[in-house]
């Protein structure tokens, strides 16, 4: 199974990486069927979506063909927001426009939301509410809001909440478990079910 994980921060570094790291991490050494691929936001290197996307234009297919393989070749997402404003970072929902349903439709994704102090509600809402219309991404109920992110998923185990770091630890691989399970099951799924109708190709 591939899973791939989604760092949306711009930041360079960023809370938001060091948690899709030790998500990676996690996926590697707790569940041998997983193969995770990680993919950072840092920097913006996505350029802005525009609608020469839809024409076929050669510049975007250098940009956007190799993760396509890889989101295609993936049965389940994690999707990791910090909190700016009470928002998603723009460059995380620029993402959900460049991407269709031919790679991310049907297939399971876990929210994951970093805050520096008590917040992260509010990109958990705003992500299922419009991120996934027309790419029929499909989020699992389950998501994990890390608060106090400083305090958690160190390197340095002195840098730890050692309460708040296993509670987090022991949460995220619950969270992954279930998401796991939905992967194999909308996998099935997507195998007998004709998923793509051309008269439908947006939500509504």
């Amino acid at each position: 199974m591939k899973i791939s994980i989604i760092s949306g921060s711009h930041r360079n570094p960023s809370q938001s990486e060091k948690v899709a790291r030790y998500i990676a991490s996690t996926l590697k050494g707790e569940f041998t069927e997983v193969d995770p691929f990680l993919y950072l936001l840092a920097d913006n290197p996505l350029p802005l979506w525009d609608q020469s996307v839809w024409d076929g234009d050669e510049r975007w297919k250098e940009r956007l063909t190799d993760l396509q393989e890889e989101f295609s070749k993936s049965d389940a997402f994690v999707i990791i927001s910090p909190e700016w404003h009470g928002q998603v970072p723009s460059g995380l929902k620029n993402l959900f426009l460049l991407f269709s349903r031919f790679e991310l439709g049907h297939k399971p994704a876990l929210i994951v939301t970093v805050s520096a102090s008590t917040g992260g509600t509010y990109p958990v809402s705003e992500l299922r509410m419009s991120s996934y219309k027309n790419n029929r991404l499909c989020y699992i109920p389950e998501n994990l809001i890390i608060r106090n992110v400083g305090e958690v998923f160190n390197d340095n185990p002195q840098e730890n909440n050692q309460k708040s770091n296993n509670y987090y630890k022991e949460r995220l691989k619950w969270c992954l478990d279930i998401l796991i399970g939905y992967g194999k099951a909308l996998k099935i799924m997507r195998d007998e079910t004709p998923i793509h109708h051309e008269k439908f190709t947006n939500g509504m």
